[in-house]
């Protein structure tokens, strides 16, 4: 399995027989190179989004077009993209689960908010959500944007997944204290990877808050385009 962070939340997952695009918001992310494109979508078989922000959807519909890959997520977006912009979807709801080239991803609660940019306002766009991806022996949280939550108790304990990548860099999600804390309290996990910091001076720029409250797991900063073999 590899991991490889695309900047701010994006992510390339290459899973079973999947390569996974979760969030993947290139054109604009100050995190990434743009010239390096190519690279990071190179064999991808499915796009996920958690939610209709344009730092986490804002690509997507591009990338499915251009790829000829399905858009993975929330049924309310899916079903209105793939109608509005003829592209393949696979829209599923919470507590559901949808096989992805072998990787059982089940969606899960998240709390933020989610909505796209309107001529007239912000539009909704179904709700906010994470996912858990089971494969080759691991699961995978993926936290969405979203804060601490009640939910991450028995999501913890139905789904016990090893792998965490958190949301952490503070103002419009958990910062790393906050993150640390609910990764201790409701989980078990290996290995966490944060995310969601950086990418502007809002944010925190490093995790080594994230590092110093979590003794005995692996805490790996990631790298844009650098994978992380698991």
């Amino acid at each position: 399995m590899k991991i490889t962070w695309l900047g701010h939340s994006g992510f390339r997952i290459e899973i079973e027989g999947a390569v996974l695009l979760v969030d993947p918001w290139l054109a604009g992310n100050p995190m990434f190179p743009e010239e390096r494109r190519a690279e990071a979508i190179e064999g991808a078989t499915h796009v996920l989004v958690t939610h209709g922000h344009g730092d986490h959807s804002s690509n997507a519909v591009a990338i499915c077009k251009e790829k000829g890959i399905p858009l993975v997520g929330i049924y309310d977006l899916v079903s209105w993209w793939s109608e509005k912009e003829g592209i393949e979807g696979t829209g599923f709801n919470k507590g559901g689960t949808v096989d992805l080239g072998g990787a059982k991803v089940t969606m899960v609660n998240a709390s933020h908010s989610s909505s796209i940019g309107g001529a007239d306002g912000p539009i909704y766009a179904g709700h906010e959500a994470g996912f858990m991806i089971a494969g080759e022996g691991h699961v995978i949280y993926i936290t969405g944007d979203t804060t601490i939550m009640a939910d991450m108790e028995w999501m913890g304990e139905y789904h016990n997944p090893d792998i965490g990548i958190l949301c952490a860099g503070g103002h419009f999600t958990m910062d790393m204290k906050a993150a640390a804390w609910a990764a201790k309290k409701y989980f078990s996990f290996k290995t966490v990877i944060p995310c969601h910091y950086k990418t502007f001076p809002l944010l925190a720029q490093s995790a080594d808050e994230l590092k110093a409250r979590l003794p005995g797991v692996e805490v790996i900063e990631p790298e844009v385009l650098k994978p992380i073999d698991i």
